[in-house]
């Protein structure tokens, strides 16, 4: 994009068309003690040979997964995006198109998205799916307000095997709604007991929010924890790999009422986190409380199929206050590259790619746990991630041995976990060779 700064003859005609005379009548309801005075200390203007060569420097820092190899994963995952995704996605009349409320100007917009809610649902197992949201963090926090308003219940339970990020983003929402409370339990080796969640279930217990595969990559008993969340009259909330749909049991057939995710294995690249895309699907007891755009199908004076938004009026920009969200937007174009890559690799290739992270994740996992200083602390089953302990060197050095060799080895639990502040991540895609797993269990070898 080109950038021309404004002339003094710009700046006199806008000033004109406002009706004032100069900037410092412009600005003149600012307080004189908050205006600055003086010149802002800044380097010297650059020409904009200069400025490319300096910008071009600056990119250079950068590292991608296309110079080292990324088993890197905790949300964001290094998966394959076929050229056909960038092709059609990147289409002018899709990435500069807006809200589609004009149904009949935005016939193709709207099939698109309908067809991204059929697949969704086609995925998860469920009955009906909005048209995206921000990120899958925003997604749980409108399961959790969708749960709130169809139980009259106040209180959320949620394992600590979720993403600690989005339990970070839901204990925020929780502050700012008065009554809300939000109960976290802990798991034991990766996964969740049903016992634990038995117990932290009483009559105010609006919903349980659990995580498939986990944030640690186990696999959770969905079924039992289903039988047990739905006999406390509450929601069973499950947020899930959209990939491991191809392979595991889809999680509306488990039991789940409410289905989240996070849409970046899809066909979106990692693009240094963001921008990414949200998912969110339910079962049709709670269609009225879906949050978002929500497309259908329909007929037009001819008779012929046409595509419309529906249920509208729950939106922040018709309802206002008694709205039941204020998500009145989606990532649309997330959202278009999505339906572009489920489209092209339909269900085959889906549970394709599925199959070849569980089967090249299960020889990582093989490999490294036969190194002496080495351990996979949780054990039992998992789809495409798991967690490694280092027995005797520091986590940090390990991940920069690794990276030195242009491995990155995995992502470290410290964080937010300090009790696995010698563990870390790793996660194993479809794109994955034997010889890169076999580097990475050299240099672990080596450390």
């Amino acid at each position: 994009m080109n950038y021309t700064q404004l002339t003094e003859n710009d700046v006199k005609k806008m000033l004109g068309t406002i009706g004032v005379k100069s900037i410092e009548e412009f600005f003149a309801a600012l307080p004189e003690k908050h205006r600055f005075k003086g010149n802002l200390d800044l380097p010297a203007g650059l020409s904009e040979l200069e400025m490319q060569k300096d910008l071009q420097r600056l990119a250079g820092k950068n590292v991608t997964t296309d110079e080292q190899i990324s088993f890197l994963g905790a949300g964001i995952y290094d998966h394959f995006v076929p050229t056909v995704v960038d092709a059609l996605a990147m289409q002018s009349e899709f990435v500069t198109a807006y809200t589609p409320y004009q149904a009949e100007a935005s016939q193709g917009t709207l099939q698109a998205f309908f067809e991204f809610q059929t697949m969704v649902c086609q995925l998860t197992g469920m009955d009906v799916s909005n048209s995206s949201l921000y990120e899958v963090a925003t997604a749980a926090c409108e399961a959790m307000f969708m749960a709130k308003e169809h139980t009259g219940r106040s209180k959320m339970v949620v394992t600590d095997a979720v993403h600690p990020e989005v339990r970070q983003v839901l204990q925020t929402y929780a502050r700012s709604c008065t009554g809300l409370k939000l109960e976290t339990i802990e798991s034991q080796k990766g996964v969740t007991a049903v016992e634990v969640i038995r117990r932290a279930l009483d009559d105010q217990t609006m919903a349980v929010l659990i995580q498939q595969p986990t944030f640690f990559g186990t696999l959770e008993d969905l079924p039992k924890i289903a039988e047990v969340v739905h006999a406390a009259g509450a929601v069973l909330i499950v947020s899930v790999d959209p990939i491991s749909c191809g392979l595991l049991k889809r999680p509306g057939d488990c039991g789940a009422d409410i289905v989240i995710a996070e849409g970046q294995p899809l066909g979106i690249p990692q693009s240094y986190g963001g921008p990414v895309l949200g998912l969110l699907a339910c079962r049709n007891d709670y269609l009225r409380k879906l949050p978002g755009r929500l497309v259908g199908q329909t007929v037009d004076k001819d008779g012929k199929r046409a595509f419309c938004l529906t249920l509208q009026t729950r939106e922040q920009h018709i309802r206002r206050e008694k709205a039941t969200s204020n998500v009145c937007t989606n990532q649309g174009l997330m959202a278009l590259r999505a339906a572009v890559y489920m489209a092209a690799m339909g269900k085959n290739g889906i549970v394709e790619v599925a199959r070849q992270c569980f089967d090249k994740a299960h020889y990582a996992a093989e490999q490294i746990a036969k190194l002496p200083n080495f351990v996979l602390p949780f054990g039992g089953s998992f789809f495409k991630e798991f967690v490694v302990q280092s027995k005797k060197h520091d986590m940090n050095k390990v991940l920069q041995h690794c990276r030195k060799s242009d491995v990155l080895a995995g992502v470290p639990l410290g964080k937010w976990y300090p009790q696995l502040k010698d563990c870390f991540t790793v996660a194993v895609t479809e794109k994955r060779t034997k010889e890169e797993i076999d580097k990475l269990v050299e240099t672990l070898k080596t450390t």
